[in-house]
């Protein structure tokens, strides 16, 4: 058995869903059996959700929530009557939505619980859009079911929940009476033990696919997208990008923590857990290879580096403190106070009287308590916005001599100045800071200097 990952592109029409229902149909035909698909909610629904919610919030008046509601509804409404399907399925699901704007408006504040209540009706309209769409093509055994039926279970923190420990046990028992079904399962959302609904983070459907596919240790998990694979950078600011055929998980790993949009960051734990290969395959064109994440790395000592990654607007945060120099238990106290404003440390990098530290928060009010903080520790707090982490990746760097010399000068030849430099034990990447406007010509030299264009 397998899990079928569809994103919100590729099921952003009805062209590209019936294009999907074509490709569940093929998996069927070639293995005999059902696989599990796991959706994103229909392309550009969530960022319109969360919209509504914050308008809900602040408007005066009801008009801007049924304004809101019309283009949620419109945009279901134009894939069910693309399918020929009627506009009943998605009735229920909006009528829950417009009650709860309602609700946000008339106590004009949205909690993390609330967004996530509000973002979770784009998965669980867009699975009954599909598993109806495969009813009409003949599948009568099709059904949508929320993953929270299926025993997805969430700590509280909304809004970037993580499944808990008993989750893949509770998955594998709910699906016993369902094993005869094909079944359309929601992506991104889950529940937590107080029965409400929470999400595991943007993009978070692939994480979702690799719970099921761990707790059910399926065969493989697909994840289908609307690009060709991992790339060997950006496809958009590299059009030379190329997709690559293998990447271990140590590999997809680093990528997508360090901003690569193809994977969501957690995706590889549970694959990795159950040792079941992960790939990346390209909804448009299907008979494409795609990218094959496993256990075991593939290694050309012609391209040690595998991919050119950035994350970009970070926080870059500089302490200075003469107090530091010898003085034990100082980074503890300092990553006790970015611990107590759940602001999350990407890299790090110490001299003797100064750390420099990065984080993806921006929130001013949230930056502005940190720094108050900090200053009870430290002489001197400075804080620079509009900075970007950058990568290069590859289990080739281990045995390959000179490559940060090769990567520092393909950067410095571009005019960028290198603001930090960070190398893990793992020896398979080298991360530097620089600025936002800067990666353009960072990324060109990069794949110049490594892929020859």
């Amino acid at each position: 058995m397998k899990v079928m990952k569809f994103g919100g592109t590729s099921v952003g029409s009805p062209d590209a869903m019936n294009r999907c229902a074509e490709l569940v149909e093929r998996e069927i035909k070639l293995s005999g059996k059902n696989p599990i698909i796991v959706v994103s909610a229909h392309s550009k629904v969530t960022d319109k959700l969360l919209d509504a919610a914050k308008k809900a919030a602040r408007s005066s008046c009801e008009a801007d929530i049924d304004a809101a509601m019309e283009t949620i509804a419109n945009r279901h409404y134009e894939i069910l009557d693309g399918l020929k399907l009627p506009r009943s399925i998605a009735e229920k699901n909006l009528a829950e939505l417009r009650d709860l704007l309602r609700g946000i408006h008339y106590v004009k504040e949205v909690t993390p619980r609330l967004y996530d209540y509000v973002t979770s009706f784009g998965e669980r309209l867009s699975s009954k859009c599909f598993a109806a769409m495969l009813r009409a093509r003949g599948h009568t055994n099709a059904e949508a079911i929320n993953a929270y039926d299926m025993g997805f279970v969430t700590d509280s923190k909304f809004m970037n929940a993580r499944p808990l420990p008993t989750t893949y046990d509770s998955i594998a028992e709910a699906y016993k009476p369902h094993a005869s079904k094909l079944l359309v399962v929601t992506g991104f959302i889950g529940k937590d033990k107080n029965g409400d609904i929470t999400t595991i983070g943007r993009s978070g459907s692939d994480f979702s696919a690799a719970i099921f596919g761990a707790a059910l240790k399926v065969d493989e998990i697909q994840v289908w997208k609307d690009v060709p694979g991992v790339m060997t950078c950006d496809p958009s600011l590299i059009k030379t990008a190329r997709p690559l055929a293998r990447l271990s998980f140590e590999e997809a790993s680093e990528l997508a923590y360090y901003g690569a949009e193809v994977l969501h960051p957690s995706t590889m734990v549970p694959a990795v857990m159950r040792e079941i290969p992960v790939r990346v395959l390209h909804t448009f064109n299907p008979e494409a290879p795609g990218t094959t994440i496993t256990t075991k790395a593939e290694i050309d000592p012609k391209y040690p580096i595998k991919c050119i990654v950035y994350k970009e607007d970070q926080v870059l945060i500089n302490v200075r403190s003469e107090r530091m120099l010898g003085m034990e238990g100082f980074m503890a106290r300092l990553f006790a106070i970015f611990e107590r404003h759940h602001i999350v440390i990407d890299m790090i990098t110490t001299s003797e009287v100064s750390v420099s530290l990065t984080t993806n928060t921006t929130d001013e009010a949230k930056l502005k308590s940190l720094t108050h903080d900090l200053v009870d520790l430290a002489s001197k707090v400075e804080i620079q916005k509009d900075k970007c982490i950058l990568a290069v990746v590859g289990e080739g760097m281990k045995h390959s001599v000179g490559l940060a010399a090769r990567t520092f000068k393909a950067v410095a030849s571009s005019g960028v100045s290198l603001q930090m430099i960070s190398q893990g034990a793992s020896e398979i990447n080298i991360t530097f800071l620089v600025n936002n406007s800067e990666i353009p010509a960072a990324c060109h030299a990069l794949h110049a200097e490594f892929f020859g264009a």
